[in-house]
C-alpha cells in the first residue's frame, strides 16, 4: 500500500496515483485544473479540532490521537481512499506549510495502522 503525501502547491507527477485533496478548506490560489485531485471534504478532520490544533507542532500527538477518533467514528467515509489503494498508490494532498504536522500525514498513518479488512 503506497500513500504520499504532498502540498497542494507542488506540483502533480505521474507517481502520484491517484490525488485526494484532505483539507476541509480549498487551498488558496490553486484552481482545481492545477490541483488534479478530487476533494474529499468530509474525510479532514471537523472545524473544532482544526480550529484546535492550528497547526501547533506541540499539539500534535493529541490532535492526531483526536483526528484517529473521528475517523474511526465514521470509516464509511474513507471507502474511496481504500478504494482506489486496492488499484495502486495514493497521494493525499493537503495544503498545510508544516509537512510533519498535517491531517494528511495522520489520515496517512491511520490508513497504515488499519488497513482494509478483507472477508
Amino acid at each position: 500500500m503506497t500513500i504520499h503525501c504532498k502540498r497542494a502547491y507542488a506540483p502533480a507527477a505521474g507517481s502520484d496515483g491517484q490525488r485526494f485533496l484532505v483539507d476541509r478548506l480549498w487551498p488558496r490560489g490553486v484552481s482545481r485544473a492545477q490541483l488534479q485531485a478530487q476533494w474529499l471534504k468530509e474525510v479532514a478532520p471537523s472545524d473544532a479540532l482544526r480550529h484546535w490544533f492550528d497547526h501547533r507542532a506541540e499539539r500534535w500527538e493529541a490532535f492526531r490521537q483526536r483526528y484517529w477518533q473521528e475517523l474511526a467514528a465514521r470509516p464509511r467515509r474513507l471507502a474511496p481512499l481504500r478504494d482506489a489503494l486496492a488499484r495502486g498508490p495514493v497521494t493525499l494532498v493537503y495544503g498545510a506549510r508544516d509537512s510533519d504536522h498535517n491531517q494528511a500525514v495522520a489520515l496517512r498513518g491511520y490508513l497504515l495502522a488499519h488497513p482494509r479488512r478483507t472477508r
